[in-house]
């Protein structure tokens, strides 16, 4: 028997309604996987357990990602960069692509940045204890894009430019500003390639642009789509994972003092904090033959959307999932993915989120809410357009 759920998953009001971790829990309990009949998607399998969640993940030879990694591009539309992106490739081409990004990215080479990423942070909460109210989105939404400006080695000269796109392509009101944002990014990431291909430095954009696999240049327009979802994954990420751990925080005065305290480790708090927003609410696979799952018959050609939130919270594998435990040990959350396409940012996207809530605790004795939340309308990067608080300075 299918079981079928009338509950509309991609439906974005859904995600910010306060009896959602009910709904989700009840559908996770009737059965580990669900057939969901979406409107723009149409039929889709929504997979709700860690479990199985996590054998799609780590799958890939089954699971594919070159039809398409997440919702909404419509039935039967196959994006873009299918083959050409990290995001939408799948193992071996997925690791050529990753290789000329993974130095960047690395432990090693996220410590040698962490003073700057930490400087950042404080003085962005030094203006906003100043100024005394403020929404924290705009204050967490700099950091990441500071931090992207200098993975590009973005001229001086540009980066106001680079700072004002992005924020309409990450953070405009509609879809249609968003994509007027990447119309304007697109462009100009081109023209950077072409510039160092010529004239190579030390960056990101360089190393993209010079890489050469089998013997050939990337594609000049292979390297644009990458860096450009580079960027837009390490600026949402973060921005939105701050924002929401930063409410939780808020929410909850006892964490608040417990990190303040040193009474929990900031990489564990970190760590609790990208499982309970998880932000990236799900992933989508395609299956690449006939597969069996939790008993459920996926025919080659079906879709597969691990909801993470969901599985995040299954207690089958996590000890009280409805409570935020700072010090939660072991944490196998996936919030950055899992397998092969496990977030190639993740050591910086946990830098930054450190470092910000890092100086909101150094900064602020308290924060308050100074008006209503509002949170956007999206299942790709699930979060808040508008924070408005009022910071007490310690």
């Amino acid at each position: 028997m299918v079981t079928t759920t009338s509950v509309d998953l991609t439906d974005p009001a859904l995600w910010a309604r306060p009896d959602t971790p009910a709904l989700v829990d009840a559908l996770r309990r009737e059965a580990p996987v669900h057939r969901t009949d979406t409107l723009d998607d149409g039929p889709v399998w929504s997979v709700m357990t860690y479990r199985e969640s996590a054998d799609v993940l780590r799958n890939a030879a089954v699971f594919s990602s070159e039809s398409g990694s997440l919702l909404g591009a419509g039935v039967g539309n196959v994006p873009v960069g299918s083959g050409r992106m990290m995001a939408l490739t799948d193992p071996p081409r997925h690791r050529e692509l990753r290789a000329p990004a993974n130095p960047f990215f690395s432990k090693g080479g996220v410590r040698g940045a962490s003073r700057s990423i930490a400087e950042r942070a404080g003085e962005l909460f030094d203006r906003a204890v100043e100024q005394g109210e403020v929404d924290l989105v705009d204050v967490v939404s700099a950091l990441p894009l500071a931090v992207m400006c200098d993975l590009l080695d973005v001229p001086e000269q540009d980066r106001e430019m680079m700072v004002r796109v992005c924020d309409v392509a990450f953070l405009g009101n509609t879809p249609e500003e968003r994509r007027a944002g990447h119309q304007q990014l697109i462009p100009y990431l081109l023209h950077q390639v072409m510039l160092r291909r010529t004239d190579p430095r030390d960056d990101l954009i360089s190393m993209m642009a010079t890489y050469k696999v089998g013997g050939r240049l990337m594609p000049v327009e292979d390297v644009v789509l990458n860096l450009d979802n580079i960027v837009v994954g390490g600026v949402q990420t973060v921005r939105h994972t701050a924002a929401m751990g930063l409410h939780t925080l808020i929410q909850r005065p006892d964490l608040w003092r417990r990190l303040q305290q040193g009474e929990v480790s900031m990489d564990s708090a970190v760590d609790e904090l990208l499982r309970w927003t998880s932000v990236g609410l799900h992933t989508l696979r395609t299956a690449s033959r006939d597969v069996e799952l939790a008993g459920r018959r996926i025919r080659r050609g079906d879709r597969v959307a691990v909801w993470v939130w969901s599985a995040n919270r299954d207690p089958e594998a996590f000890d009280r999932p409805e409570e935020v435990l700072l010090d939660r040990s072991p944490n196998k959350h996936l919030a950055l993915g899992l397998g092969a396409h496990y977030c190639i940012g993740a050591p910086l996207a946990k830098a930054e989120l450190g470092a910000l809530f890092s100086a909101a605790l150094e900064k602020a004795a308290a924060i308050e809410p100074a008006g209503p939340v509002q949170y956007n309308r999206s299942i790709i990067n699930f979060g808040l357009d508008h924070l408005p608080v009022r910071i007490t300075p310690r």
